[in-house]
């Protein structure tokens, strides 16, 4: 990764509080959650079997769940991963 993507990294995590313990970041985005880019602007098709308890998740009433974790949402629309 860049030095420009390191940072914002950075900066995104020092805005957040993560229930997971950023384990994506600390795990040199090896285990990120399971997401898929589904062409929204702040918002990922979550694929997680924890999706409904997730405090980043949210659904509008169907059985697709959405993340919303400001460093999922930048590590997928950035590194599309």
């Amino acid at each position: 990764m860049d030095k420009e993507t390191n940072k914002q990294i950075d900066e995104i995590i020092g805005q957040m509080q993560c229930p997971k313990g950023f384990k994506c970041a600390n795990a040199g985005l090896e285990e990120l959650c399971k997401a898929k880019n589904i062409g929204l602007e702040h918002y990922l098709e979550c694929s997680e079997d924890d999706a409904p308890s997730c405090k980043f998740s949210l659904t509008f009433g169907n059985p697709t769940y959405y993340c919303q974790c400001p460093l999922r949402v930048y590590i997928a629309k950035t590194l599309r991963k």
